[in-house]
């Protein structure tokens, strides 16, 4: 009897070990069924973030702690092209390079100048040597004597280079007012005489001839006066250029003797500075005639070959750091990122991998963004690991602890 109770007893145990299995079974079909079927009623459920308990549940994807598009600053025609889409760069890696025949001139000018402009301040500085003040004396000393020579000139001219030629003229004139007179009073006269034709014509022809005289004689003082006039005048104008030089050379003189000022120290020092900053100038252009990677990374895109020519802002090179990777949120709403704190411990579930990583948030984004309606801010998470496999892309589900 106690053998049959016993069993009796096993086996009700055991109907009810397999009952509530059944019970367990059936239960989570039915769960499984209601999420998939919230599922389908809310499509955008996975779009969005979520709390969930003391975290903020939001979808997000891998990408490079640094990225940067490279271009060159200047326009010019590709010279070389040191590296292909693929390749690891290290930090200063020179990616591409410029033809720089015109720049490197243009630094060559640059560079003369600078050292003849070095070369005149000090003898600026210096002041004027004792030669110097001779020479502006031995000027000065020969410009007053072209003035005193020019003003000679003038007397003569005036005095008595032309009277003799006025005077002649003058008394030409008188003769021939004298003959034109006698000529009239025979014309005159010719009434009262009994003349022949031939007489007549004579003293008619000799009338003409001493007007002609007469106006002759009168353009010949006219002309001597004003001849007399244009000497006196070209040597008053040889004058005034020579005392214009004598000024000159005076200023020239005070100038030397007064030595250097202040003022010309300081313009050379400045000219000095002015073919140093235009030198910078030259060989700041001829750097940016070569591209530097800015850190260490992996070319993605590569955009250009020699022989092109290229203009400033152009992306020719594109540049990641895949060794360094983290995360960025997608979807994280305006609801839940005033939950999220800089430094807040997080985990990154990658699907692809089926592994989680721990993290930390070390950027919350200024601006936000619109996904599906939603308005959403992007929080980037940096890894305190990088498993093998991680990609560039790959999507994950970040949970941030929001304590």
């Amino acid at each position: 009897m106690v053998h049959k109770r016993l069993l009796t007893s096993l086996l009700l145990v055991v109907v009810l070990a397999c009952a509530g299995r059944v019970f367990a079974m059936a239960s989570g079909s039915i769960s499984a069924r209601t999420a998939e079927t919230a599922d389908e009623r809310h499509p955008y459920v996975e779009s969005v973030s979520r709390v969930s308990g003391d975290t903020v549940v939001a979808s997000g994807e891998v990408m490079p702690a640094q990225e940067a598009q490279l271009s060159f600053t200047v326009v010019g025609r590709v010279e070389t092209v040191t590296v292909a889409e693929g390749d690891i760069v290290a930090a200063g890696g020179v990616l591409a390079v410029l033809e720089t025949a015109l720049m490197q001139a243009q630094v060559a000018q640059a560079e003369a100048a600078v050292a003849a402009a070095q070369a005149q301040l000090p003898v600026v500085k210096a002041g004027p040597r004792p030669g110097e003040v001779a020479g502006a004396e031995a000027q000065l000393a020969a410009a007053e004597a072209a003035v005193a020579q020019a003003v000679a000139q003038r007397d003569q001219v005036s005095a008595g280079a032309t009277k003799p030629a006025i005077a002649t003229a003058r008394a030409q004139l008188a003769v021939a007012e004298a003959e034109e007179r006698a000529a009239i009073i025979a014309f005159d006269e010719m009434p009262e005489k009994n003349l022949l034709p031939w007489q007549e014509e004579e003293i008619v022809l000799r009338l003409r001839a001493a007007t002609l005289g007469r106006e002759g004689a009168e353009a010949g003082l006219a002309l001597a006066e004003r001849n007399a006039a244009f000497q006196v005048r070209a040597a008053e104008a040889a004058i005034r250029s020579a005392e214009a030089r004598r000024d000159v050379a005076q200023a020239q003189l005070a100038l030397v003797q007064a030595g250097v000022t202040n003022e010309e120290i300081a313009v050379a020092e400045g000219a000095v500075a002015q073919a140093e900053a235009v030198l910078q100038a030259a060989r700041a252009v001829l750097d940016q005639a070569t591209l530097f990677a800015p850190f260490a990374g992996a070319v993605t895109a590569l955009e250009v070959s020699p022989g092109e020519v290229v203009m400033p802002g152009q992306v020719l090179v594109r540049l990641a750091d895949l060794d360094h990777l983290r995360v960025q949120t997608t979807d994280l709403s305006e609801r839940d990122v005033t939950k999220v704190a800089l430094g807040e411990l997080a985990t990154v579930y990658v699907e692809a991998l089926d592994v989680e990583i721990d993290g930390r948030v070390v950027e919350i984004g200024a601006q936000a963004t619109a996904i599906g309606g939603d308005v959403v801010f992007p929080v980037v998470v940096a890894l305190d690991e990088q498993p093998e496999g991680l990609r560039w892309g790959m999507s994950v589900e970040v949970k941030i602890a929001t304590e």
